[in-house]
């Protein structure tokens, strides 16, 4: 079992109701493909930036991690930390999604760390925040 935490930043325009509406198709698409692939994990989202956790077998990460390097609402992707892992952190989650098309609050804990500079953050640190944030909205 492996785990990936990345960052990126966010290439979708539009208004508020678009990104949303592409935000609701990504993790659709998310949950259908990561379900057949037998991954879990979670993604964060705010208007400028996506980060995100993905878990399980080294084979199906790197698929879906090449999809995300292809996709054009991410530039800028960067690997933040990718390692085996004895059990999944999101175990209960084809992907869990915290965050808003509207805000940065999402990324308070991010911003404050890193001032959003994609090279100072830590993937343990994201980790950490994401799993904060599904227990502080009783998801865990």
């Amino acid at each position: 079992m492996y785990r990936l935490v990345y960052f990126s930043r966010n290439a979708m325009t539009g208004d508020t109701d678009k990104v949303r509406t592409e935000i609701d198709s990504i993790l659709a698409s998310a949950r259908r493909n990561n379900t057949a692939a037998g991954l879990t994990g979670a993604l964060m989202f705010n208007n400028s930036y996506f980060a995100q956790v993905l878990e399980g077998s080294h084979a199906a990460i790197q698929a879906t991690f090449e999809r995300i390097q292809c996709d054009g609402r991410h530039r800028e992707v960067k690997v933040l930390a990718f390692y085996r892992c004895s059990e999944r952190g999101f175990a209960h989650w084809s992907m869990a999604h915290v965050g808003d098309a509207t805000g940065e609050d999402g990324f308070a804990d991010i911003a404050a760390a890193s001032a959003f500079d994609p090279s100072a953050l830590r993937g343990d640190a994201i980790y950490d925040i994401l799993k904060a944030n599904l227990a502080d909205e009783s998801l865990l």
